[in-house]
């Protein structure tokens, strides 16, 4: 974005997201200063300016919130929207380096480039480019991923940073040896918070839904969507609480035994537990 006229004498743009100014007259003619004058603090442009970067705000962080749904979803994602999409900065920063699966599943590159011709260019796993076109592709969850250690070592030499949390996502698969009537675990319950209100605001600070006492993560898995939950208190208790058990719902309520639960479904509702008991009161002595 070029400079904008505001007021006699000064120019604005959007540096790294800030209105900055900079004179246009006299020895400092062209030279950005640290502060905005008063003059260009209050001209109409330079509030249009600011409003127009809020908005860039929220588009950017849109386009890696529907990044991450197709991401934990494995969601096919049509070619030609990808290539669509591409030119707008913001969906660029949160689809590029993801890792990208074409028609052969095992086949697995990370996203650099989508022409207007609907072809994908991708850094294979022998560090080649290779061109695809699928006619749709997905970005798998990380739990699906063959060889999902092979794939952070090879981004890490790389030095390959994602704008959606995939890769380096904390996964956990589901053991094999769960009770066949089980329908919860609680391997993050008992987490202490000094009040309801405070592992609330957690859940909600981490992007979880708070319905009633739980704290909520809908997840797509494997064309079914089921709902993980975890305990946090009842709604209007105001002393201390703690996390309870997870389990999963699908969307009639029915309470899934473990071993309905799919893959995907498994991982996030463990990384939402995690995260949440994460942020527990830990007394002096005790182990993190």
């Amino acid at each position: 974005m070029g400079w904008l006229a505001a007021g006699e004498g000064y120019e604005i743009a959007l540096v790294e997201g800030r209105v900055t100014a900079r004179s246009t007259a006299g020895r400092a003619a062209g030279k950005q200063l640290k502060t905005l004058p008063k003059a260009v603090r209050e001209h109409p442009e330079t509030d249009r300016l600011r409003k127009f970067a809020e908005w860039l705000e929220r588009h950017a962080a849109s386009c890696v919130a529907q990044v991450d749904n197709w991401m934990v979803s494995s969601l096919p994602i049509p070619t030609g929207l990808l290539a669509r999409v591409w030119p707008d900065e913001a969906w660029q920063a949160a689809l590029r380096d993801l890792a990208v699966v074409g028609d052969d599943p095992d086949e697995v590159g990370f996203l650099r480039d989508a022409t207007a011709a609907g072809e994908l260019r991708l850094v294979d796993l022998d560090g080649e480019t290779v061109r695809i076109s699928p006619t749709t592709v997905t970005l798998p969850h990380p739990v699906l991923l063959p060889d999902l250690a092979d794939l952070r070592e090879f981004a890490a030499e790389l030095g390959i940073v994602q704008g959606v949390d995939q890769i380096d996502r904390a996964t956990w698969h589901k053991p094999a040896d769960l009770a066949a009537n089980a329908v919860e675990v609680r391997d993050f319950a008992g987490g202490r918070f000094a009040s309801r209100f405070g592992l609330a605001a957690r859940a909600t600070g981490l992007g979880y839904r708070v319905s009633g006492g739980y704290a909520t993560c809908r997840v797509r898995d494997g064309g079914r969507t089921v709902e993980a939950n975890v305990w946090i208190g009842e709604p209007y208790w105001d002393g201390d609480s703690e996390t309870g058990g997870l389990s999963w719902h699908d969307l009639d309520g029915r309470a899934l035994p473990l071993a309905e639960v799919g893959p995907v479904a498994w991982s996030e509702g463990m990384r939402m537990a995690a995260a949440l008991h994460a942020g527990r009161t830990v007394e002096e002595g005790k182990d993190a």
